[in-house]
């Protein structure tokens, strides 16, 4: 028994989608991880300051991207296994496991494109503090500026870089030459706005891209399967 003709074209398509759509839950599932071990945002999302850890935003939306990545992989099991069995009840489940990610993706990107400068926005803003306390306690309390200091010197460190802009930039580092402070690395002009701006946009856009492919994915997924179903119902051998 099975289906014949362009119905069992459907049929083999299906499983070839649903097989680059469990490869695809894989890779995010893997660039998540990634992401979330990468040593240099780690060691910049790890810090703390006067109690206060970095922003976490940008871990809040990797953690999100494991559990899709996960799903996406079972999803894609469910539909391969459906197509080649020809069973109307497993198609069905996954047409509408696909619909529900299809609508969390789209709710997603659309918060994603709203905040998608939240994240480089946070970490300035944590950056800004740290470095305003460092000038600051070097300058008038010297002996209190230990804690602050290694907060950014890892900035520093971490995206070789020194300052919030040119003129903060040479300021530090004239005051890194006089023996004031103690806080950039030696030859760099690049201010660490520009830096962390880069770091995180970067990976921003890498995440948008899978994303994309992935919604061209399920939109094709989502009409064979459909089209598969009714074959299968409608076919004179069941």
């Amino acid at each position: 028994m099975g289906v014949e003709g362009c119905t069992k074209c459907i049929k083999y398509l299906l499983f070839f989608f649903n097989f680059i759509f469990w490869l695809a839950g894989g890779v995010i599932l893997g660039v998540a991880v990634w992401l979330r071990h990468d040593g240099t945002t780690s060691s910049l999302l790890e810090l703390e300051l006067d109690g206060a850890r970095a922003p976490s935003t940008f871990y809040t939306s990797v953690h999100i991207l494991i559990a899709v990545g996960a799903v996406m992989m079972l999803v894609g099991f469910l539909g391969c296994y459906g197509a080649i069995q020809e069973s109307q009840c497993l198609l069905g489940t996954f047409f509408a496991c696909l619909v529900i990610l299809f609508a969390c993706e789209v709710a997603a990107g659309i918060w994603g494109f709203m905040h998608r400068d939240t994240v480089s926005k946070e970490m300035i803003n944590f950056y800004d503090s740290a470095y305003d306390q460092a000038m600051t306690q070097s300058l008038t309390e010297p002996d209190k500026k230990q804690a602050v200091t290694a907060v950014l010197k890892a900035f520093h460190g971490t995206l070789n870089c020194c300052g919030k802009g040119q003129a903060t930039n040479f300021l530090t580092i004239l005051t890194d030459k006089l023996g004031t402070t103690d806080l950039c690395p030696r030859s760099t002009t690049v201010s660490c706005h520009s830096r962390i701006q880069e770091l995180f946009s970067d990976k921003i856009y890498l995440i948008g891209i899978a994303a994309l492919v992935v919604a061209v994915i399920m939109i094709f997924e989502m009409i064979f399967s459909m089209v598969l179903c009714c074959g299968i119902r409608n076919s004179p051998v069941y």
